[in-house]
């Protein structure tokens, strides 16, 4: 048993600390979503010091912001990533499966920064999917994700990030399906973005686990905008075995500009309800993260950068009442068992 990064095979004891939903570089520009008309002339197509707050909250009316895979992000990534390293990081995964990948020299990252990587198979929503692979088979899909698990090129340690809509598209189950497949061929880990509705998780694990996917293998990603607020939903999901993934942290805005309705929970009200998971007898199924996809949240345009679990929440669990063997298993352990291959 070991854990496929994209320089090689490794022991789970090697990860360390391990973020397990993150992006080092995707296209995020079909996300487009303008900010308020009479605001739009305060965006900018830059991040200055003069309109980052401006864009801090409406982050996805700025295209600028959204590329986030040209030469200005990909030197700010690494900046964070070196940063990341040294005050103690250990591995992250990319989550960017198709639909959302770019040209990404993922190797040439890990060897200049030090920090372990492992690559995401799969695939995104369907309306950032070409008309051909929208098209696919099952049986085809499946096929690419066992060919990215075997490319030299790859090298993938994991299906991330599976996304889908509400309601779930043909496409979209499709890939779920072929997820569970895959997963149960490989036995790897995967992990999944759920729309965001109530009712999304449920209806993505249920297709998983009559494929025949592991539920142990199965993260659920962004419960912090879907389940957060709905305490006996989040625990009635747990309940099934898999991950209960909070990847959001960072993300403190007055305005959830992809759900205006919805009440984006603090990195508080985050901590507190991995407190009451554990509580509730579920400390080994809990994983964090920050899903940084745009450039305001690196340190180089304003933002907390990949560091800001450890330097920041880490300390804030501890003094909430987390003991050091509990924050080991979230942030080293219960990483270390999603992704060991076995």
């Amino acid at each position: 048993m070991s854990i496929q990064t994209v320089l090689g095979k490794i022991n789970k004891n090697e990860l360390g600390i391990t973020l397990t939903h993150e992006h080092l570089a995707l296209n995020f520009e079909k996300f487009y979503t303008p900010a308020p008309v009479e605001l739009e002339n305060f965006i900018g197509d830059q991040i200055t010091l003069r309109n980052v707050g401006f864009i801090k909250q409406y982050p996805y009316g700025s295209r600028f912001n959204l590329q986030f895979s040209d030469s200005a992000s990909r030197s700010a990534v690494l900046r964070d990533l070196k940063m990341f390293k040294e005050l103690g990081g250990g591995t992250i995964v990319e989550n960017s499966s198709i639909g959302l990948r770019t040209d990404l020299n993922l190797k040439e990252i890990s060897r200049e920064t030090g920090v372990h990587l492992i690559a995401g198979a799969g695939f995104y929503l369907t309306k950032t999917q070409q008309k051909d692979m929208i098209a696919s088979s099952t049986e085809m899909l499946y096929d690419i994700i066992l060919n990215d698990f075997k490319s030299d090129e790859m090298q993938c340690g994991v299906i991330a990030e599976v996304g889908s809509d509400w309601p779930i598209s043909d496409f979209e189950r499709n890939a779920i399906v072929a997820t569970a497949e895959a997963q149960k061929t490989l036995k790897c880990g995967v992990s999944f973005h759920p729309a965001r509705n109530i009712e999304a998780p449920f209806e993505i694990i249920r297709l998983y686990l009559e494929a025949g996917g592991d539920p142990k293998k199965c993260v659920m990603s962004h419960l912090d905008r879907t389940l957060l607020r709905d305490e006996e939903k989040l625990f009635e999901l747990a309940e099934t075995g898999i991950y209960t993934q909070f990847d959001l942290f960072g993300t403190e805005c007055s305005y959830y500009q992809l759900n205006p309705t919805f009440d984006m929970p603090s990195d508080g009200d985050r901590i507190n309800m991995v407190i009451k998971l554990v509580k509730e007898g579920k400390l080994k199924q809990i994983l964090i993260s920050h899903d940084i996809h745009t450039k305001h949240r690196l340190t180089e345009f304003g933002g907390h950068g990949y560091h800001h679990i450890i330097t920041n929440i880490l300390p804030r669990m501890k003094a909430k009442g987390l003991d050091q063997i509990e924050i080991d298993t979230i942030i080293k352990k219960n990483p270390a068992e999603w992704l060991t291959i076995e």
